[in-house]
């Protein structure tokens, strides 16, 4: 029955999609509440500065995890084709490639965010006020980094076998710990941002041991061995498929930390206003991020099988779902943006601030949801080279300059800002669709040959 269920070839394609993205955005929202409880806990019982910092903090420490879960993705699409090729002896090797080389990554990012702390907060023009617990935010942060990394290699790996609930329980497990830990060191014992890092770190650990335990105690659809953990040619295979989507990812949150610094120059409550909006985009964002990684699993499989047009249905089913969902979730944010900004903070410069943000941002809930569908579609196809150009576009070409641009206004307010990021995932959408006619053209001449 498990192997039937994770078997993406066969069988109804919406409820078969629905099936496995119902558990990875169960993580997600878990994962984003994750993140949202720092922020609310701080806002709560720490201070205006801390909430600050947490802001600027978190979004240096994104700058890693998500370049690191974007090479990850590698290892996803590589066992998808391997059990779509009826291979599954090869992810053996896959994995023990994957542990070495991010263990390995894990080290040279502890060392680099350690070392170079209070320079980024520097460069991220972090308010005087929130400049020193900034830097301790990145430097908590980058001591468990092993441990973030850890739990993004775990989540790749199973959803590469097709198993999306696995990774669900291990992201609950870490949200958890996380609630308690900041209860625990921001409200009883009033550590402010240095107890929400180290309740972040320790949540990790934790959830990384246990899902290490379950999976020892549950074990592998395939032969997995101590002998595997090596540097193997696995690790080239992986990399050719991550590294473009990786790249991608690292400039994009580079384009986010600039868009941060301009932000942080208009002041502490500009500064505050947008990292509680960014964690309510986490929010937003859920839908399209869960619809990218099941669709990349989804294609992975059915291109091993040599089944695309069962790949195109099932990116046309995607973008369906996600752009009906993303019209409420438009609606929502920008009619009720203040509302959603009052559950982290009660000062109301910092709430006002964070609804004007969201009302230009609102429009990409729709646009976001078509956008990662055809991502989805690419990664799972192997062409991440394109979808590394297509982010660099639309991050480099529109919302960054535009964001800058309006920036500098004499009348500049977070809504203009905010309009970059639709206004860049609309470029986005006209490049996927463009190379989507490119793509399919070439795929029809090598079956004619």
């Amino acid at each position: 029955m498990e192997k039937q269920m994770n078997d993406f070839t066969t069988g109804n394609i919406p409820v078969k999609l629905a099936r496995f993205m119902l558990p990875i955005l169960g993580a997600l929202i878990l994962q984003a509440m994750y993140g949202a409880v720092d922020l609310v806990v701080v806002g709560r019982f720490g201070t205006t500065a801390g909430l600050s910092a947490v802001s600027t903090g978190s979004n240096i420490v994104n700058l890693v995890v998500f370049t690191v879960s974007s090479l990850a993705m590698g290892v996803t699409v590589l066992m998808g084709r391997y059990i779509g090729e009826q291979r599954p002896e090869r992810c053996g090797k896959v994995i023990g490639g994957a542990i070495c080389f991010f263990a390995a990554l894990s080290v040279v990012i502890a060392i680099l965010m350690l070392a170079f702390a209070r320079p980024l907060a520097i460069l991220m023009q972090a308010p005087e006020e929130a400049l020193q617990l900034t830097i301790l935010y990145v430097r908590i942060c980058g001591g468990g980094i092993l441990f973030i990394i850890s739990y993004n290699l775990i989540s790749s790996i199973f959803r590469g076998l097709g198993d999306s609930r696995m990774p669900l329980i291990f992201v609950a497990i870490a949200c958890v710990v996380n609630i308690f830990g900041d209860l625990l060191f921001v409200a009883i014992f009033h550590m402010n941002v240095v107890g929400a890092a180290l309740a972040t770190v320790m949540a990790q650990a934790v959830s990384v041991i246990l899902s290490l335990v379950i999976i020892s105690k549950r074990g592998l659809p395939f032969t997995f061995s101590v002998k595997d953990i090596s540097f193997n040619g696995e690790i080239g295979r992986f990399i050719r498929v991550g590294f473009p989507i990786a790249l991608q990812e690292f400039l994009t949150q580079i384009s986010f930390l600039a868009l941060c610094a301009f932000i942080n120059r208009m002041g502490l409550h500009a500064s505050s206003g947008y990292g509680v909006a960014s964690k309510i985009v986490s929010f937003v964002m859920l839908i399209p991020s869960s619809l990218m990684q099941s669709m990349a699993s989804f294609v992975a499989q059915n291109v091993g099988a040599r089944k695309e047009k069962r790949a195109r249905q099932a990116l046309v089913t995607g973008m369906g779902i996600g752009a009906f969902i993303g019209v409420f979730v438009m609606l929502l944010v920008y009619f009720q943006g203040g509302l959603l900004a009052g559950i982290f903070t009660q000062d109301a410069e910092v709430v006002a601030q964070a609804a004007d943000y969201l009302r230009g941002f609102s429009m990409e809930a729709i646009l976001t949801s078509i956008l990662f569908s055809l991502i989805g579609y690419y990664n799972g196809h192997s062409q991440t080279m394109f979808v590394m150009v297509q982010g660099l576009g639309q991050t480099f070409l529109v919302r960054l300059p535009m964001s800058y641009i309006m920036s500098i206004q004499p009348d500049a307010n977070l809504t203009m800002i905010g309009r970059a990021a639709p206004t860049a995932s609309a470029f986005g959408i006209l490049l996927g669709v463009i190379y989507f006619i490119i793509f399919s053209n070439r795929m029809k001449k090598k079956q004619l040959m």
